[in-house]
């Protein structure tokens, strides 16, 4: 492959079946400020593995190891996770969540199930009447006192409303009380190591501080620092893609309700680049900090696309893949106004085709970054970025680099 000049350098390696990929990715980094990683397995095999861009305002290259902050991204790695347990038997998806975490039954909670939290219909979406500050989201237990003794709100039920940050903590809660380890050892012991995998972290060991890429979050390199709210920058760029939609809102009947999205991603101080503090890499936020390589992501997917297993190692069982990939929501999402077609703790990936890849799961995350399995064409495909806008499950970066993958998959 041949190189661009300048800090749009790609570098690794694509199959001849997948250049269309590459010839994506390097568009993209022409048109977007920061950069990324994608890699992507095929029949088990690694086809795609390309980074290039910048990993900070300095104009740093990223590397081949750069780690990415990814947002929802995590959301699939934590419900993988989960699911180990579940195919050990230690719980089952329909338990009480109070059966496992005794405190969450309070305020009438008695009957939510691990479904419900798998499947953001629990009503513990809202993180503004928790009163949290960013600086309590770095202490778990601090996170994990206030959604036991927080009352539901099921107004909507059995819609689903998405819990864009509490997920992390209900589904990471369950799977600490049920495994007795925290969820940052258990992504360890369970996934990296097992699967060999060069950076996948739910809390960030300090000697790997030095590997994330800065989060620039749409503002080309040098430009003068800002620092937008998370709440405020998902408004302004969830807001405008809304308004586009409001027709297909209509055709469902709706009035568009931007409360439950805003009561989901409010927190006291909370601004997207504060998660690359030493504090915040080093804490477990298992809905939103996770930090990743590409590699990483893809090959954990691909294994998942697999029937659970990748070059000897099984993360799961073949029989659970129907299971945690079957459609659990039919309606739209109450905060995200979207089709999410809810799995057990993924969604069905968005591509930029006719028809989204109708076995395939996995999740996106706000700024840009994603990854996804399908079983049918035994493929996965995961990026990592650092700077990008859209909407809280992701842009159309992974949309155009998802359908390319189809395509080159046949």
């Amino acid at each position: 492959m041949t190189a661009d000049t300048g800090h749009n350098d790609v570098k690794g390696f694509a199959t001849p079946a997948f250049r269309a990929v590459e010839n994506v990715f390097r568009q993209q980094l022409r048109l977007t400020p920061g950069g990324g990683a994608v890699c992507i397995y095929h029949q088990g095999e690694k086809v795609v593995d390309l980074w290039g861009g910048v990993r900070d305002d300095a104009g740093t290259a990223w590397q081949e190891d750069t780690l990415a902050v990814s947002f929802s991204t995590t959301k699939g790695v934590t419900a993988t996770l989960l699911h180990q347990l579940v195919a050990e038997g230690k719980l089952d998806y329909d338990d009480p969540v109070a059966q496992h975490w005794p405190e969450f039954a309070a305020n009438g909670k008695a009957g939510i199930t691990v479904r419900d939290l798998l499947t953001h219909r629990a009503g513990l979406y809202g993180m503004r009447d928790l009163k949290l500050s960013f600086e309590d989201l770095c202490d778990w237990d601090t996170v994990c006192a206030a959604l036991a003794a927080a009352p539901s709100n099921r107004s909507k039920a059995p819609h689903s409303v998405y819990h864009a940050l509490t997920y992390g903590w209900l589904v990471g809660e369950v799977i600490r009380r049920v495994s007795g380890e925290s969820i940052t050892t258990l992504a360890q012991r369970r996934l990296a190591e097992p699967l060999g995998l060069d950076g996948l972290y739910i809390g960030v060991p300090e000697a790997a501080h030095p590997r994330v890429a800065m989060l620039l979050m749409g503002r080309p390199a040098g430009a003068p620092p800002r620092a937008p709210s998370l709440a405020g920058q998902l408004r302004k760029q969830f807001g405008s893609g809304l308004r586009s939609s409001l027709a297909t809102l209509q055709q469902y009947g709706l009035a568009p309700d931007f409360s439950p999205f805003e009561d989901a991603v409010t927190v006291r101080g909370f601004q997207p680049r504060k998660l690359v503090t030493p504090a915040a890499l080093s804490a477990a936020m298992p809905a939103v900090n996770g930090t990743f390589t590409a590699r990483s992501l893809a090959r954990m997917y691909a294994a998942l696309a697999n029937g659970g297993e990748l070059d000897g190692v099984r993360i799961l069982p073949a029989e659970m893949l129907p299971r945690i990939s079957a459609r659990q929501v039919f309606t739209l999402d109450r905060a995200l106004f979207s089709p999410m077609r809810w799995r057990l703790g993924y969604h069905q990936p968005y591509v930029l085709t006719r028809r989204r890849p109708r076995e395939a799961f996995g999740h996106f995350g706000f700024g840009g970054s994603g990854a996804w399995a399908d079983p049918a064409r035994n493929l996965s495909v995961a990026l990592t970025v650092n700077a990008g806008s859209g909407t809280p499950w992701g842009d159309m970066r992974i949309l155009k680099l998802g359908a390319a993958a189809l395509r080159s998959a046949g």
